[in-house]
């Protein structure tokens, strides 16, 4: 689930062109913490997932679902 998550989060962030500078300012995180949740590097809890998929504005299964993003950014 962590690499549905970290592959998810990467693809719509650049989809989106936002910077993980950004995201982690939007979603109320250090960069570094994003940038680790990116590698598959921490663990995390329903509620960074909820607010990482606020600041990207989807629904927070879009996430956690393997395959959900394709290798282009969306499906």
């Amino acid at each position: 689930m962590r690499d549905a998550l970290s592959s998810n989060i990467r693809a719509l962030r650049r989809q989106r062109g936002i910077s993980q500078d950004e995201l982690a300012f939007r979603a109320g995180m250090h960069r570094t913490y994003l940038s680790d949740i990116e590698r598959t590097a921490r663990n995390v809890t329903l509620d960074v997932v909820e607010r990482l998929a606020a600041a990207l504005s989807v629904e927070p299964w879009r996430l956690l679902k393997p395959g959900e993003m394709d290798a282009d950014g969306g499906r």
